[in-house]
């Protein structure tokens, strides 16, 4: 199982070549001017008196107030140029000013609203300029402002349209690398369950033995030394098999790849005579009976009808009463039914559900559903029953 990193996408740097905010307006205050004083061949694009040049100069300070109210600003950018051209004046400043507030606008709301808004305003510009005595509405001099105002409208819904590609490209990253890392703590969790659930199967049995064989050495050291001595021979041997499973395991999980691990035997209910033996030597009498072929039942459903056993096994050694347990294995056509069944010490209020943190049966539920299978236990007129129902598949039955 290997440690998890968090995916990080790399910090972006700011592109130098991206302009600071201050920059277009200080850009379009020095045309502003240049237009206002410069000396123009034509008698229509200088002020005509002190009003005219104050409203030619009012875009220096109405445009930079278009990142906050954009739709406000264009409606008053149109006021003053109408109000100019009423005064005799068609200022290019304002109009490029105009063109500012429809790009600006643009890049915030949508296409259609865009392209409506900077219809209107080419529209309205053009008609506000016949205000000049400028004659036909079709004036080069009075068409070159609804262009102006038309390039600005899609100049800024294509940097619109950029800046949501941008964007859906960096979402669909940073959701890429979460799926990345959902993934891989879903691999840890299941490496984890799957561990443990190893770790149970691999422990549980044998520290069972060795707990109960203890309790019966330190009781029979007095008064019956061979007794204790056969505990104390069990206890050793249970302990050999528990190292060196354990060490197998840590063996395979340490291994780099599969292909340089030796494969360890795959348990299933082939073994199940040798399970059946190693629980009677440790005091345990187990009753067996198999209906059906074994054989049928391969693949994941073997090893999980195995681990059923196993675990029933060990809780019939650890909680139930007379020593003594029953194994019914039937296989059928297309499933495997598993049911062990052992008496149980039964109380005033009927039986006694042995204490335990319950750990074993959940993880042999979480093995059960992964091969679709069900898995119940209880009481049982017999004593406590625990049953499983696993399907076979027909493509692994030979």
């Amino acid at each position: 199982m290997g440690v998890t990193q968090r995916l990080e996408l790399p910090e972006v740097p700011d592109d130098p070549r991206h302009p600071p905010g201050w920059l277009p307006d200080v850009l379009l205050a020095f045309i502003v001017v240049v237009a206002a004083f410069a000396p123009v061949p034509a008698t229509e694009f200088a002020p005509a008196g002190p009003l005219a040049l104050a409203l030619v100069l009012s875009p220096i300070a109405i445009v930079p107030f278009r990142r906050r109210w954009p739709s406000a600003v264009l409606v008053l950018l149109l006021l003053v140029f109408g109000s100019a051209a009423a005064c005799g004046t068609l200022s290019p400043g304002v109009g490029v000013a105009v063109g500012m507030a429809v790009f600006h606008l643009a890049t915030r709301t949508t296409r259609r609203r865009a392209m409506l808004a900077g219809g209107c305003a080419a529209i309205l510009l053009m008609l506000l300029s016949l205000l000049a005595s400028v004659g036909s509405p079709l004036d080069p001099r009075v068409v070159q402002f609804g262009l102006l105002v038309a390039f600005a409208a899609a100049a800024g819904d294509g940097a619109r349209s950029r800046r949501a590609y941008v964007k859906a490209i960096s979402d669909r990253a940073e959701r890429a690398v979460q799926t990345r890392e959902d993934e891989a703590r879903r691999r840890v969790s299941e490496e984890r369950l799957r561990i443990a659930r190893d770790l149970h199967d691999t422990v549980a049995h044998q520290i069972s033995v060795i707990s109960l064989n203890a309790g019966v050495a330190s009781t029979a050291v007095d008064t019956r030394p061979d007794k204790a001595k056969e505990s104390l021979a069990t206890i050793r041997g249970a302990a050999r098999t528990v190292l060196k499973e354990i060490g197998d395991l840590m063996a395979m999980l340490r291994a780099d790849d599969d292909s340089g691990a030796v494969p360890r035997p795959q348990s299933g209910l082939a073994q199940l005579d040798r399970l059946v033996a190693q629980f009677a030597a440790a005091g345990l009498d187990v009753h067996t009976r198999v209906e059906g072929s074994p054989d049928a039942v391969t693949g994941a459903a073997d090893l999980v009808a195995y681990r059923v056993v196993q675990e029933a096994l060990t809780n019939a050694h650890k909680h139930g009463a007379e020593g003594r347990a029953h194994v019914l294995v039937h296989v059928a056509a297309d499933a495997v039914t598993v049911a062990v069944t052992n008496l149980m010490d039964v109380g005033q209020d009927g039986y006694r559900i042995p204490p335990g943190s319950g750990l074993g049966l959940v993880g042999l539920r979480e093995r059960v559903a992964s091969v679709r299978g069900t898995v119940d236990a209880g009481p049982a007129p017999g004593g406590w029953k625990l049953e499983a129902v696993l399907p076979v598949d027909r493509e692994e039955t030979p």
